[in-house]
């Protein structure tokens, strides 16, 4: 085991087993099954305690942490960053809750936290409507909520939101792709497939509309689209059915990296990789090697970057110190922080590299 997977594994069982920890210097959905990509903490975290007026030490918080499993490369990811930048924090303790996919665990995990008298709350919940409720009854504790990710069913649950654009990203996918084929000459009704993840959930359905209509904008339509369930094994399948059925492509955007080694599976196993190119979603090293390499199909993936548990951990803090963002005027932490979608080319990819999962 090398030593930056020692220690990624270290934080994981730190995070999942429920511990406290006191850390040490500052400041920086998918959803799915599966762990064919590992998590990971990226390098950027808790490198900025060299930057801006809020690296200063203050007073010494308690950050309660709930996340879900990490049965999927992102969520792996998200736990790692999260303990990672706590642990750069020389004023900040992390009370840290065991991960789980289970609702009613959750919400009692979170009210264990209640009870600690934590002084604020980061929470991703695994279904946001159903933790509404606990996170509302922290609030009304006085305890603000770091709300991560998945949204709350109303906003009088959380103080502020941090999360990734989902909408974003499919209107990076969709500018890209149409640039791409422009610069190809393929102008002519091009064949577009798009495999998106699981159809009923909101971050999906933000995805393909953010596709479709930046697509629409340059005059392109998605041809084929078929769902898949953000593993491995239902984007081999998916993309498997949708190879048999057409007989050339000319452009695919897979939702997400971790779907999208079953996506490249198939492709390969079909004998197809230089008849078009993809674009994949979230960012894993993985789809960013395969961009750098220029090794098949892949030449760009759409970020959602899970780094923002790591920014949640500084947002925590700043509102558990009643501190403000010290590049803002205003002299409170906004209520809701979306994060860019930033679209990976070979061109750009060890900008990156750092934050992918």
């Amino acid at each position: 085991m090398s030593q930056a997977t020692s220690g990624a594994t270290h934080r994981r069982r730190f995070l999942f087993g429920g511990a406290a920890v006191g850390a040490g210097a500052l400041l920086a959905g998918c959803t799915g099954s599966g762990n064919s990509e590992a998590g990971g903490t990226s390098d950027l975290v808790g490198q900025q305690q060299q930057q801006g007026a809020n690296t200063k030490p203050g007073k010494t918080v308690t950050i309660g942490l709930s996340i879900p499993s990490d049965d999927h490369g992102w969520m792996g990811a998200i736990g790692d960053n999260a303990v990672a930048q706590a642990e750069s924090l020389s004023d900040v303790k992390l009370e840290a809750t065991e991960g789980t996919n289970d609702v009613n665990q959750q919400i009692s995990q979170v009210q264990t936290l209640i009870n600690k008298k934590v002084d604020v709350l980061a929470i991703l919940p695994f279904n946001g409507e159903s933790l509404t409720a606990v996170a509302q009854k922290a609030m009304q504790a006085g305890i603000p909520v770091v709300n991560i990710d998945r949204v709350f069913a109303s906003k009088i649950a959380y103080r502020t939101w941090v999360g990734g654009d989902n909408y974003g990203m499919g209107v990076s996918a969709g500018n890209f792709i149409a640039s791409r084929l422009k610069e190809q000459g393929k102008t002519n009704n091009p064949n577009i497939v798009e495999i998106a993840g699981i159809d009923n959930l909101p971050l999906t359905q933000e995805r393909s509309s953010g596709f479709s209509e930046a697509l629409e904008s340059h005059g392109f339509t998605v041809t084929v689209r078929q769902a898949a369930e953000f593993t491995p094994q239902s984007g081999r399948t998916v993309m498997g059915n949708v190879l048999q059925s057409q007989d050339s492509i000319d452009a695919v955007w897979n939702h997400d990296d971790n779907q999208g080694v079953g996506v490249l599976a198939a492709i390969n196993q079909a004998n197809r990789s230089g008849e078009f190119f993809m674009v994949g979603g979230a960012g894993s090293k993985n789809m960013m090697e395969h961009i750098k390499s220029a090794d098949g199909p892949m030449v760009a993936t759409v970020l959602y970057p899970p780094t923002m548990s790591a920014s949640a951990i500084n947002i925590a803090r700043l509102i558990a110190q009643e501190r403000s963002m010290a590049d803002l005027v205003e002299p409170a932490v906004p209520s809701e922080i979306t994060l860019h979608s930033a679209t990976v080319t070979k061109d750009n990819v060890d900008q990156y590299l750092d934050i992918g999962f």
